[in-house]
Formats: C-alpha cells, structure tokens, sequence
C-alpha cells in the first residue's frame, strides 16, 4: 500500500512539475493579447466569460436593477458593446460612431426589446476583436498592447459586476463558475 501512495505522490508531483512548465513556456504578446480577449468573451478560465454571464437571460431579467442603483445586466452589456466598437473602430483606422462624451448613456441607451440583439452584437464585437489582433502585425500588437489589455480588463470588470447582479436577482447558477 506505502508503495502505491509513493507511486501515487511521485506521479502528481511529476505531472505538476509538466503542467508548471507547460505554462512557463514564451508566450507572444499577441498570444498572450488573444488569451486575454478569449477569456473574456467564451473560454472559461479564472473566471466567467461574457458568454456565460448573458446567457439565458429572459429581457426582463436583463433589465432588472436592485435598489442600489446598480447597473442591470442589459445595461452592462450595452455598455460593452459600445466602448469595444469604440476602440476596435479605432484599431482598425476607422471612424468610431458619433459619440458626446456621456458615458451614462453607454449604459442607458439599452432596451429590453433589443436584448437579444444585444447579446449578438456583444458575441459579434469580440469576435471582431479577436480576428483583428490575430490578423494584426506585430507592429501593430506592439503599438496597441495596452489598450487592448485594457479592452479585456474593461471586459473582465463589467462581466462581474454582470454576474453579481444576477446573483442578487437569484438568476445566477453557481454551476456556471462562480459560487
């Protein structure tokens, strides 16, 4: 039995030793840039991607807002949506939409009735992220490295506060990542 517990010992200290080193290998800034922006939008890892925070949210549900005057989830989605075209615009060389500097109106410009396309436009702006940073040159990476860390920062932040709300609404299934 001491034999096999040894055995046992010596195998998960191997196998953590290759998982340590798996993880230690160099990563590229765009790779590092594309595992950021994915693990925001549908690859769960250390926490809940967007997909997941906005998933199978009935309008009313994203509409909901406590007493505390916190965002509903439709607002924080809304919100997303809008400063990721915002600067996706900007790394590609376009115009970004007419904008007036009230950033209020990034969250309250949502509507139930466009729930559900906001969720699409959500899913569809961060794959358009993540096709622009992969098909960008390094220069390009180079030059824009902070703010697009920013973008998945941005992302990660909202994307909680869109799973605290629903854990406040009683509508968060701690199955889903978060207890």
């Amino acid at each position: 039995m001491r034999r096999v517990l040894v055995g046992l010992v010596v195998f998960l200290v191997t196998l953590s030793g290759f998982a340590v080193a798996q993880q230690e290998k160099p990563m590229s800034l765009k790779a590092v840039l594309l595992e950021q922006l994915r693990s925001t939008h549908n690859k769960a890892e250390w926490f809940v991607p967007a997909n997941t925070a906005v998933a199978g949210l009935t309008p009313a549900q994203a509409s909901w807002t406590d007493k505390s005057g916190n965002h509903s989830v439709g607002q924080l989605a809304n919100h997303l949506v809008f400063w990721d075209r915002e600067m996706l615009a900007k790394f590609k060389g376009e115009t970004p939409a007419k904008f007036d500097g009230n950033n209020d109106e990034t969250f309250n410009d949502f509507d139930a009735k466009s729930w559900t396309k906001t969720v699409a436009d959500l899913d569809a702006v961060m794959t358009d992220w993540e096709n622009a940073v992969e098909t960008a040159d390094d220069a390009k990476i180079s030059l824009w490295a902070s703010r697009i860390a920013h973008v998945g920062t941005h992302n990660a932040y909202h994307i909680g506060q869109m799973v605290y709300v629903r854990k406040l609404q009683g509508v968060w299934d701690p199955n889903k990542g978060v207890k």
